[in-house]
């Protein structure tokens, strides 16, 4: 029997690399369900290529042109939120592929693993804003959660056959982004334009800024602490700029394993569908007589200070990591529009952490509630409305 994968956000990066995956292995897996926000034109050529049972559109102003372009084809097709939310529980699909961007990926995650689906967890702002909670749910209803970001595939890919032996580090590798050695006058004046040229990974724009300013390592940090059971002096960041080590875990012994390969994000969203079995692929391989030289930097968080907040978050814990998350969405979605500089994002999530309520023990209403807040707040800060 093939698997049943559901890919939420279908249209974007990840979910367009994934169908490669599931192209490449297709006597594996077949597509039940595919979701995208407002790519509504994409949508259409993938559920005409892969054949769903179900599409849904985030904005339903688009449905009328998803369902009249679907007529005649044996595909449901739903529109709004709710409906996003709720396909993840149809009773065939055994992988729900998590590859939305930011806090709207928390409530069809949470869906999903009470309808018992594997996770493999693309949307890494789900553990951030809620890690404890979704921890908690997914012990309750016997679910896995299978990691898709690279590097923290990477630590899991690591950790195979390590059962019973303690981590001493996580050790998780940054390329630096696109302004790793530019100064702070330089970095006054950078561009969204120049800010959305990563050197090494082809990623969707709101991840691509976050890379830029260091936010997704201070997530991704947030997000290890979670998945493998850290404290947060145990998560450590070191800029490596060729992006060919994709993380690390150190032992209690001292011994250190890492995991290497091509900039290819292919690799991880298939381990995570396949897990525990490693399939074949017509992936790039490694080639070490091209690597040259791999280098080690520590990140500076007085240039980056988005690490530095991100790391703040994680020790304050209770709701600050989702006031940073709904602040840096606000902030990133600013600068695109170029209405905040590229270090005044930083200046506008401190302020949102300094004024929205801290809640020590959140539970899901108060994470909304948060969400809410925090982004009206950063948006009354720069004076910028969606």
């Amino acid at each position: 029997m093939k698997k049943q994968i559901a890919i939420l956000g279908s249209t974007g990066s990840i979910g367009t690399q994934a169908l490669q995956v599931i192209a490449e292995h297709s006597d594996l897996y077949e597509v039940y369900a595919l979701t995208a926000n407002n790519r509504v034109e994409l949508l259409i050529e993938q559920a005409r290529q892969f054949m769903p049972e179900a599409v849904v559109i985030g904005n339903e102003t688009k449905y009328s042109q998803l369902k009249e372009a679907l007529s005649g084809l044996p595909i449901k097709v739903y529109a709004g939120d709710e409906a996003l939310a709720q396909i993840v529980e149809a009773g065939p699909i055994d992988v729900v592929l998590t590859a939305m961007v930011g806090f709207a990926g928390l409530k069809p995650t949470i869906n999903a693993i009470r309808a018992k689906k594997k996770i493999a967890l693309a949307n890494k702002e789900t553990l951030v804003v809620a890690g404890e909670l979704v921890n908690e749910l997914a012990q309750q209803y016997g679910t896995a959660i299978l990691p898709v970001d690279s590097e923290h595939s990477a630590v899991f890919q690591c950790l195979v056959g390590e059962v019973g032996n303690k981590i001493e580090k996580v050790i998780l590798t940054a390329s630096g982004g696109p302004f790793r050695t530019c100064t702070m006058e330089q970095l006054k004046t950078v561009t969204k334009v120049q800010a959305l040229k990563h050197p090494n990974w082809d990623m969707g724009a709101k991840i691509t800024i976050d890379s830029a300013s260091m936010m997704n390592k201070g997530f991704e940090v947030i997000e290890a602490k979670w998945l493998f059971g850290l404290k947060p002096e145990q998560v450590e960041v070191v800029v490596h700029p060729q992006s060919i080590i994709h993380s690390m875990v150190q032992f209690e012994d001292g011994a250190v394993k890492a995991q290497l390969g091509v900039p290819d994000m292919r690799v991880p969203i298939q381990y995570a569908l396949s897990y525990p079995d490693r399939l074949s692929s017509s992936f790039d391989r490694l080639d070490f007589s091209k690597c040259g030289n791999l280098t080690f930097e520590q990140p500076d968080i007085k240039r980056f200070r988005n690490l530095a907040l991100a790391y703040e978050a994680l020790h304050q814990a209770g709701n600050m990591p989702c006031i940073v998350n709904a602040a840096n969405e606000i902030a990133v979605a600013a600068f695109l529009r170029n209405r905040v500089s590229f270090l005044g994002m930083s200046d506008v999530i401190e302020k949102v952490m300094q004024t929205v309520s801290f809640i020590k023990s959140p539970m899901y209403d108060d994470y909304v509630a948060t969400d809410a807040e925090a982004r009206e707040v950063a948006k009354e800060l720069m004076n910028f409305k969606i």
